[in-house]
């Protein structure tokens, strides 16, 4: 059986996406859409080279115009939200009414909410909802379930992830992969954790440590917002603790924490000699070009830890996963784990593996998600331990 699928938005993720689809999602046709018909169509080519047939198709789309959502998700089975994520309410509306599926890149957990309360007319209309996919928060939690189900008794559950350049250049040894506002979001907010099992808000840019990770030495990890979605709210009463930090090279801490402490990141207007300026445009107008590329050759790594009870024993279960860009296709890793995420998650609402309602990503099979990352070439490790425990019976902390 084929499908039909609609990508909103032509950008990097979106196209990785498309790809997948092509590869993978057994695909009959992929409408790419775009406020730069130009780019969509450019984009729809390099997937049809790439694919070796004439599968995907260019077309200009502007995402908040509900006529021409309309038109492009006519007899689509599934749509790709790649667009920001305060879009995303109204098309997963539109994608009700025109009894379309819908997978987004997500951005925003209060939007995410929102999305999730159209459950009972996404089951009306007979479609899936699936919002804020991608490597994060949607891999990295996913993995986050699989470690829990390699115990009988998880209770703690750390999660840490990066996108990297492979050969960081100083000052800056970082290259954005994404839109850089939703960098500066993630590095502006609070995280939802749970600790001591309750929810609990961290602010962004706390908690520094150091982490090794044998493919790029030691890095720095600490708390950033975004990356936790609903999970933290699905796993309460079953963890005592369940977080996530990023990771990035020696020094980025530092750098980026001092910027948010001088108040760049601030979205308030202030004053300037007589001009009116919003520090956070003026800080990406004078980074953008600092800590972005053209060509980005880079690595992402990803670890999720375990610990808890199986059987009669104390374990600890890590997974590991690192992928690096792909210099046949030309897609970086971070659009390889951020795009076909997404597009196996489509997979699986077209075949039906995800049924109707609006549904959280962290919910889906974490074991089918792993096995279509396997067959995609992505490559991931998982190692049990024991956990030896002194004071009293308290855990002894182990290195990650």
């Amino acid at each position: 059986m084929t499908y039909r699928y609609v990508i909103i938005g032509a950008g990097r993720q979106g196209t990785a996406a498309a790809y997948d689809l092509a590869r993978f999602g057994e695909a009959e046709s992929i409408l790419l859409g775009d406020m730069e018909k130009e780019k969509a169509k450019a984009s729809a080519a390099r997937i049809n080279r790439l694919i070796g047939r004439e599968v995907a198709q260019g077309v200009f789309l502007d995402a908040s115009d509900p006529a021409g959502l309309a038109a492009v998700l006519q007899g689509a089975d599934v749509a790709l939200s790649a667009v920001t994520y305060y879009h995303n309410l109204a098309i997963s509306r539109a994608c009700i009414a025109a009894a379309v599926s819908l997978c987004d890149m997500g951005g925003n957990t209060d939007v995410v909410w929102q999305q999730l309360d159209l459950d009972e007319a996404a089951k009306a209309a007979g479609v899936s909802l699936l919002p804020d996919c991608g490597m994060g928060p949607g891999l990295i939690n996913n993995m986050g379930v699989y470690v829990m189900e390699q115990l009988d008794d998880p209770r703690e559950v750390y999660l840490y992830d990066a996108g990297l350049p492979q050969k960081p250049t100083p000052p800056w040894s970082y290259l954005c992969t994404f839109h850089l506002n939703g960098l500066t979001n993630e590095y502006d907010h609070e995280a939802t954790f749970i600790r001591d099992g309750k929810l609990t808000l961290v602010p962004s840019f706390t908690e520094l440590e150091n982490i090794y990770i044998p493919a790029l030495g030691e890095l720095e990890a600490f708390v950033i917002s975004g990356s936790m979605s609903t999970s933290a709210d699905t796993h309460l009463g079953k963890l005592k603790t369940y977080e996530n930090k990023v990771l990035r090279y020696p020094g980025h801490f530092q750098t980026f924490e001092a910027y948010k402490r001088l108040g760049l990141f601030s979205e308030e207007a202030v004053d300037l000699d007589g001009v009116s300026i919003v520090p956070r445009n003026f800080y990406h107008k004078l980074l953008q070009g600092k800590i972005t590329a053209e060509k980005v050759e880079d690595i992402c790594v990803m670890r999720a830890v375990a610990y808890g009870r199986k059987g009669e024993r104390d374990l600890r279960v890590t997974l590991d996963l690192v992928d690096r860009y792909d210099p046949e296709t030309g897609f970086t890793s971070m659009e390889r784990l951020t795009g076909w995420h997404c597009a196996l998650m489509m997979g699986f609402q077209a075949r039906g593996e995800v049924g109707p309602g609006a549904h959280r990503m962290e919910t889906v099979s974490a074991a089918r998600i792993m096995d279509e990352l396997t067959k995609r070439g992505i490559q991931w490790t998982v190692k049990t331990k024991p956990v030896y425990h002194e004071n009293g019976g308290k855990r002894k902390k182990v290195l990650l």
